[in-house]
């Protein structure tokens, strides 16, 4: 295989590595599953916009702010799951970087995640920039017709 190394001010430099079939097979397995975690997280989230937009107009339209409080479950189920498929997502990238090594340490076709899942918090995962600007921007919207149904 054929790996290009970027370095600082422009350099670029190539170099071979000589994986074995199974390590190629192993990456692909790895990636394959990476490839389907995020398609689960893209899912969640056109579920999230679904469920939540239909129950924020339900609560819009009834001026009902039970039914807008009731919404928060739904936005923060899917915002913790969302949040384990990411993590998981950020795990396997672990894996990955390992087995891709030519002297890797990773056992042939190993998809064991324990070592790092220390380094790889849930946490991190659920405040990520990305799912905190997604999942907050609709809670911030909830806030708003919460707040606007329990004034009427």
């Amino acid at each position: 295989m054929l790996f290009r190394h970027y370095q600082p001010r422009g350099k670029v430099t190539t170099t071979t590595r000589h994986l074995s079939q199974d390590q190629v097979k192993h990456l692909e397995f790895i990636q394959a599953t990476i490839n389907r975690i995020s398609g689960n997280s893209f899912l969640i989230k056109g579920w999230t916009l679904t469920v939540t937009s239909a129950l924020l107009a339900f609560a819009t339209s009834s001026s009902n702010w039970h039914i807008a409080l009731t919404s928060f479950v739904p936005l923060v189920a899917f915002w913790l799951l969302d949040s384990y498929f990411l993590r998981q997502e950020r795990l396997f990238r672990g894996l990955y970087n390992d087995a891709r090594r030519p002297n890797s340490s990773v056992e042939p076709f190993s998809m064991d995640l324990h070592t790092y899942r220390s380094k790889i918090s849930y946490s991190r995962s659920i405040w990520s920039f990305t799912l905190t600007l997604f999942y907050g921007g609709l809670l911030m919207a909830h806030l708003f017709i919460l707040i606007t149904n329990a004034i009427k």
